[in-house]
């Protein structure tokens, strides 16, 4: 990058074919399956924004946390384009809270079922900190343990939980 802001046309088209490859890979990664065709639109947006920001970039800085908040912003707004829903006025909002309450009580359900694949110690940890809000300090010191042992119950507990989301994907 630094070549390139000094005018070598060379090294900044080897930078930008670098950073396509680096960047496909970023969006691919934070993109579902069906949004995967979108990867390649983003890349190109951000080297366009790379490019029209440029002068902007500060050499004493890191360049690849620069290049990857450029990027993240072009993910958020992407991702916000995409989804952003039109709001509902007052009054169908009203009525859509109190007709349907299945969503939370769907969500209640699937989470139960998913805890309940955890022993009982850090599926009540996870309930307790993660659900409930309470502190580490406060759970550790009811289960008579150190707290220590309750993060790393925790952080055990959620890493079975998310491989078994990702098995069953």
């Amino acid at each position: 990058m630094i070549a390139s802001l000094s005018g070598d046309a060379i090294s900044y088209r080897g930078l930008l074919d670098e950073l396509a490859i680096q960047l496909r890979g970023f969006f691919r990664k934070r993109l579902a399956a069906t949004l995967a065709a979108d990867a390649e639109d983003l890349v190109q947006e951000t080297l366009l924004a790379l490019h029209a920001r440029r002068a902007t970039y500060d050499p004493a800085r890191p360049f690849t946390a620069w290049v990857h908040a450029i990027a993240r912003y072009k993910l958020t707004d992407h991702l916000r384009r995409r989804y952003d829903q039109p709001a509902a006025t007052l009054d169908e909002t009203e009525s859509i809270v109190a007709d349907d309450d299945s969503g939370h009580r769907d969500a209640r359900l699937d989470l139960a079922r998913l805890l309940a694949v955890l022993p009982a110690r850090p599926r009540a940890w996870i309930r307790s900190v993660r659900i409930e809000g309470r502190s580490i300090a406060e759970v550790a010191a009811g289960a008579g343990i150190s707290e220590s042992a309750v993060k790393v119950g925790i952080h055990r507990g959620l890493r079975a939980l998310a491989s078994k989301v990702q098995a069953k994907q």
